[in-house]
C-alpha cells in the first residue's frame, strides 16, 4: 500500500483545490475503491492505477434499479435513495471480494459527491466516509461528470489533453480535458440533455423504461425520412445544445402514430435528429480545438454513447476533421463505479483529497469558472441552474 505522508485538503467543496496542486508520485501502484450512487445504479469497483497512468479494473459491480422504477416510467428519487441504502453494503462487499482484496490493500476511497439525485449521492458518499474513517484512508470526493470524462481511460491508454463530448441522461457538454480538475467547457445544453430527450420521447411512444435503448431498438425498423423534425439553434455559432423543441414536437407526433410502423419511423427520425445535432455542435468544437492543439483525439462518453447510430455519426464527424475517435467500452458508458475509482486514483496521485465533511451536491459543474462567468440559466425566480 502506498500513501502520501501528508494529504492535501480540498475543503468542504472538492473542486476548490488548486488545479495544479503539487503532484504526489507514489512508489508503486494505487488501489482505490470507488462508489457510485448518483442516480438509479448502486455501484462499487476497485481500480488499480500504475505510476505511468495505466488503469486496471479489478472488480466492477453494478446493481440496477430498472425494475423498481419501470412502473413509473422514470426514476423516482425516494425509491432510488431507499434502494441505495439497502444495497450499498452488499455491493461494496462483492466488489472487494471480486477484487480478491481486503480493506488493508486500499490506498484510498473515492465516492461520487455530485451532481445527481442528492438523496442517493448522500448514501454513497456517507458509506465512503465511513470506510475512510474506519480504515484511516484518504477520501476522494469525485464529480460524477469527471468520472465520465476519464472513463475512456478504462479501456485504453489515453493521453491528455483531448476533446470530450459528455452525453448522458442528465448532461450534454463539450469539454476540453487536460486532466482531472482541469477542464474547460466549450458548450452545454441550454435546456434538456440528449438522454432525457430519448427517454421522454420513448415514453410518449409507449415504450418501456429505460427509454433510450427501447427507442434504439424500435428505430432499427423505421424510416425517419417520413418526419420533418425541428433543428435547434440554427442561427447560433456556438457549441451549445437544445433538445426541448425536438422533444415537444416528437411527443406531439407520437400521439398521431396509429401503427407500429408509424412509431418505428418516428423513432428513427428522433434518433437521427439527435445524432445530427450532436454531430453539428461537435464539428464546431473539433475545428476550434484543432486550432489550439496538435494532439487530436475526440472522446465520447456517457450513456448515450452506447447508441450505435449516435456513435457511428460522431465517429464519422471525428474522421472528417482528422481526429481519432474513442468511446469507453459499453460497460463503462452508463453509470458505473470503475470510472469513479479511476478519477479518485488520478486525484490521489496528484495529492488531491477531500475533507471528511465534504457535502453532497445536487449540482456541480465541471468547469465552475465558466458556469459562474457565463451561466446557461441566469439567476431568477427559479434560481440558478448550472
Amino acid at each position: 500500500m502506498n500513501r502520501p505522508a501528508e494529504y492535501s485538503s480540498e475543503g468542504s467543496r472538492a473542486t476548490e483545490a488548486p488545479a495544479f496542486a503539487p503532484a504526489f508520485v507514489p512508489g508503486g501502484d494505487l488501489t482505490v475503491l470507488g462508489i457510485e450512487t448518483s442516480c438509479d445504479e448502486t455501484a462499487a469497483s476497485v481500480v488499480r492505477l500504475s505510476p505511468d497512468g495505466e488503469a486496471t479494473v479489478l472488480s466492477s459491480v453494478v446493481h440496477s434499479q430498472i425494475d423498481d422504477h419501470a412502473a413509473y416510467g422514470g426514476v423516482v428519487p425516494e425509491i432510488a435513495a431507499r434502494s441505495h441504502v439497502e444495497m450499498i453494503d452488499g455491493v461494496v462487499r462483492r466488489a472487494m471480494a471480486d477484487a480478491g482484496l481486503d480493506y488493508d490493500a486500499l490506498d484510498g476511497v473515492a465516492a461520487t459527491a455530485g451532481p445527481g439525485l442528492v438523496g442517493g449521492v448522500m448514501v454513497g458518499l456517507s458509506f465512503g466516509k465511513a470506510v475512510a474513517l474506519a480504515r484511516d484512508l484518504p477520501l476522494i470526493a469525485v464529480n460524477h461528470l469527471e468520472g465520465h470524462a476519464v472513463s475512456a481511460r478504462l479501456g485504453a491508454r489515453v493521453d491528455y489533453p483531448f476533446l470530450l463530448l459528455l452525453v448522458s441522461g442528465g448532461h450534454c457538454q463539450l469539454l476540453e480535458v487536460r486532466g482531472v480538475g482541469d477542464m474547460t467547457r466549450l458548450g452545454t445544453t441550454i435546456d434538456d440533455a440528449a438522454g432525457e430527450a430519448f427517454d421522454k420521447i420513448a415514453k410518449a411512444l409507449g415504450l418501456g423504461y429505460p427509454g433510450g435503448p427501447a427507442l434504439e431498438k424500435l428505430a432499427a425498423a423505421g424510416d425517419g425520412a417520413r418526419f420533418d423534425l425541428p433543428r435547434a439553434l440554427l442561427g447560433r455559432k456556438d457549441c451549445d445544445f437544445s433538445f426541448s423543441g425536438l422533444k415537444t414536437a416528437a411527443s406531439r407526433l407520437a400521439q398521431a402514430c396509429a401503427t407500429d410502423q408509424d412509431r418505428a419511423d418516428l423513432g428513427d427520425a428522433v434518433q437521427t435528429a439527435i445524432a445530427r445535432q450532436l454531430s453539428e455542435r461537435s464539428d464546431r468544437a473539433l475545428k476550434a480545438y484543432a486550432e489550439r492543439h496538435d494532439h487530436r483525439l475526440f472522446v465520447v462518453a456517457g450513456g448515450v454513447a452506447a447508441n450505435r447510430t449516435v456513435r457511428a455519426t460522431l465517429e464519422a464527424t471525428a474522421a472528417a476533421n482528422g481526429f481519432a475517435f474513442l468511446a469507453p467500452p459499453m460497460a463503462y458508458c452508463t453509470d458505473n463505479a470503475a470510472m469513479i475509482a479511476l478519477a479518485g486514483a488520478e486525484r490521489l496521485q496528484k495529492g488531491l483529497t477531500s475533507d471528511i465533511d465534504t457535502a453532497a451536491r445536487p449540482r456541480w459543474p465541471l468547469d465552475e469558472q465558466s458556469a459562474l462567468a457565463d451561466p446557461v440559466h441566469p439567476p431568477g425566480r427559479k434560481g440558478a441552474k448550472a
